[in-house]
């Protein structure tokens, strides 16, 4: 199943047609993206049977953050052997957690506003928890796992190393540098959920590519690991962590630049087409 936010309102997409899901259940339920998650098991049992087929186009320009305001936004860091090293960071034992405000959320084609000149990409896969998830052993942590989703990790890289301490979550937090999308995928709709292809570029030029496989620690391991020390709660993101081939780590460095447009994606769930402007607009 896929749904999403079209201009604000909850929908299942089937095709290229959006099912509005509070017209369609007659107000079982409603309107709001974000409310699905606290009854998401009755959700789902109800699309599967009842919800009907049809609805309406959508254009690109329709689909806003599938997710709004989400309780909690882990963000990983590392998360690949190779973005470690390309980082000059050993592997790490366990993960690195940081989080990223939810202000910084926006959809699938909305402008991401650079505030400095270093700022940087980077293409991950997101996950949606579904329902309330603690001490989760490894084994089961997909059975809290509601969807799946696109997502960039986008990064100021200067207010993120400042010292002494490092401040990954407010160099991670700028209004719009969390863009997320198209839209939900239900890990049942991917052929293997644990191995999906993901990259990112900028106006066509190639710029990561890795599949989900090569995560030191892996959908379930994050899960299991978060929720062994908080709970999980329904509708909160995890951005599972970014593969090499960031500009911080490029020589020289490189960094987004206004009048671009940053392109990502990942296998079986869609596409981001994020335009870059500057402060100014421009």
């Amino acid at each position: 199943m896929r749904i999403a936010n079209v201009r604000g309102r909850l929908v299942i997409l089937r095709e290229d047609l959006a099912v509005d899901v509070e017209t369609a259940s007659n107000g079982r339920f409603g309107s709001d993206p974000d409310a699905v998650y606290a009854e998401w098991d009755e959700f789902v049992d109800w699309a599967a049977g009842g919800a009907p087929a049809g609805g309406d186009p959508v254009a690109p320009g329709d689909l806003g953050a599938p997710v709004l305001r989400p309780t909690q936004v882990f963000g990983i860091g590392l998360n690949y052997r190779d973005h470690a090293a390309e980082s000059g960071v050993a592997v790490p034992a366990q993960p690195a957690v940081f989080t990223k405000f939810p202000t910084c959320l926006t959809g699938p084609t909305a402008a991401v506003v650079l505030p400095s000149a270093t700022v940087d990409w980077e293409v991950e896969l997101v996950v949606v928890i579904g329902r309330r998830a603690e001490h989760v052993p490894e084994e089961k942590a997909w059975s809290p796992v509601a969807a799946l989703t696109v997502g960039q990790d986008i990064s100021e890289r200067t207010v993120q190393l400042a010292g002494p301490v490092p401040q990954f979550s407010m160099g991670k937090s700028f209004p719009g540098f969390g863009p997320i999308g198209p839209w939900l995928v239900t890990p049942d709709e991917v052929a293997d959920p644990d191995d999906l292809e993901l990259g990112c570029s900028v106006d066509g030029r190639l710029l990561q590519q890795a599949r989900t496989k090569d995560m030191i620690f892996s959908v379930s391991a994050l899960v299991a690991r978060l929720s062994a020390v908080l709970p999980l709660l329904p509708g909160d993101l995890i951005f599972t962590g970014t593969p090499p081939g960031v500009g911080m780590a490029r020589t020289p460095k490189e960094f987004l630049q206004p009048g671009t447009t940053l392109d990502s994606c990942v296998e079986g769930i869609g596409e981001l087409h994020n335009p870059i402007v500057a402060a100014d607009g421009r």
